[in-house]
Formats: structure tokens, sequence, C-alpha cells
């Protein structure tokens, strides 16, 4: 047989078998998918939400991340609300959990009408491939759900970096920073950093050899002139290096400042003064 003719006949069988690889990888994917929700169904919904309606829609809040995630320590989330925060309906709480990772619960986010937009970014840990949900909690006491599939796997385990000596003297760090100018009442995105390893757990030390104790932050409240803006209660999932970026409805000159605790009792506070 010609050269010619075997290429064609190999481009004829890769062409005839790209299906079945197609149609194996979207039934592994349901095959997660279904996995994901009989842990929701059957333990977190009533661990957390007990028999309480919960409406899945994006009409309140909207999940975003990406599909395959580059990096499974640091997969970046982003919860975007869609009704402002007033006195009369806001968004209480969120809560955002990611199914199949080892200790699905992410965290505990509390807002108040002086947040001005329930919005929040960060990044996250993500073990295997998972359905992650965001719900929301109204001041009148509704839930409403949004969840997001993401293709990552072993981010609550993988190898810590072999700078852990120099992050450990960074530990505590931390910066507060504004974006943007002050437009009416209109709320103005922040930032807060933070330096802080975020150890799982269930991650070796690549120098030791050995599985490091979990050390994270599992605290944190930012308040402007003492008023709330973001109360959080994290574990584990959130990365190295907390990052969140959030509202704040900057009325007056005054003090944005965050204080933030981790597991071992460690508090760490950072300040911003403002000046419209």
């Amino acid at each position: 047989m010609k050269l010619g003719d075997l290429m064609k006949l190999a481009f004829a069988v890769f062409a005839l078998t790209m299906p079945l690889f197609s149609w194996a990888a979207a039934d592994e994917d349901t095959k997660w998918q279904r996995a994901s929700n009989r842990v929701w169904n059957r333990v977190l919904r009533t661990q957390y939400f007990g028999d309480q309606a919960i409406l899945e829609s994006g009409d309140l809040i909207e999940l975003t991340a990406p599909y395959r995630a580059e990096d499974s320590a640091m997969v970046p989330l982003k919860i975007t609300s869609k009704i402002p925060q007033s006195s009369d309906k806001y968004i209480q709480k969120i809560i955002v959990l990611i199914d199949i990772n080892p200790k699905p619960y992410v965290g505990e986010f509390i807002f108040s009408e002086y947040s001005g937009r329930a919005d929040l970014a960060m990044r996250v840990r993500v073990n295997a491939y998972s359905y992650i949900r965001a719900i929301a909690q109204l001041n009148t006491g509704e839930l409403y759900m949004h969840k997001v599939f993401v293709k990552a796997s072993g981010g609550c385990s993988a190898p810590i970096p072999a700078d852990m000596e120099a992050a450990m003297k960074r530990l505590g760090n931390m910066k507060l920073k504004v974006h943007g100018d002050v437009d009416g009442d209109k709320p103005l995105l922040a930032q807060l950093m933070i330096s802080h390893p975020n150890i799982t757990g269930m991650q070796m030390d690549q120098v030791s050899r050995l599985v490091k104790p979990a050390h994270f932050v599992n605290r944190v409240n930012i308040v402007f002139n003492d008023k709330p803006v973001l109360t959080a209660k994290t574990d584990i999932a959130i990365s190295a290096d907390p990052n969140f970026r959030f509202y704040f409805v900057p009325r007056e000159a005054g003090i944005l400042k965050a204080e933030v605790q981790d597991n071992k009792g460690m508090v760490f506070s950072s300040s911003y003064e403002f000046e419209p």
C-alpha cells in the first residue's frame, strides 16, 4: 500500500473514532455531575438548609467560574448579585459549597445594606470534578441557588510550595485597596489581599515529605466606620494567599478596616483611610 493510501486510511479511522472519544468524555462528565448532585441531595442540602425551599435560578445571583480550571488550587470564582442592597430587601448571606471536596464548605459570607452590592470574588481549591454552588439568603428568608460545573482535580492536596519558609515570614501581611472613584451613593469596589499559606492539612511538604497540619484563615470581618460591610467564615477550600473583592458604600470619609483570624488563633488587621 502506498504512503498516501496509508495516510488516507489513518485519517478515515481517526474520523470514525473521534465521535466515540467525544462521547466518552461527555459521559465521564455526566457521571461526575450525577455524583455531585447525589452528594448535594443526600447530604449537603439537609446539613446546611434542612427542609427549606431553595429556588435554583440565576435571577438573584450568578456564579461564574472556568469550566476547566488551569490551576485546581487557585480556581477563580465570581458571584454577581442582581439586586441592590437596600434597607428593605438585600442579600443577607451567601454560602459557597463544592460538592466533591473533602470539606465541601468553602465559606459563609454575610452582607449588610452597607455593602451596596452582595458581589464577591475569590479563589478556591477544587479537589475533583464537581458542581460549585452559591446559595443566597435574602433578609426576608428566601433561598436562591446558582451552580456551575468545574473540571479540576487535586486542589486540596496540591504540594506545598518549596518557598514555605519565605511564605511564613510574610504571614499576616495584608493590603486593602479601593478601585475607582466615588460616584454618588454607588457601591465602590474594594480588595483585600492576605498573605497566608492556607494549608489544608492534606498537603505534603516537598522538603520534609511530611503532611503539614492545617493552618488557614477562618474569619474575616470588614467594616467601614464601624458599620458592617462583609463578615466571612471560611475553611480549607480558600486558596493560598486569600484574595477577596467586595463592595462598600463610602457615603463619607472614614476608615475601611479588615480584621482576619486563622484557625491557630492568630489575628491580623489592616486599614485604609478613605477620603471621597
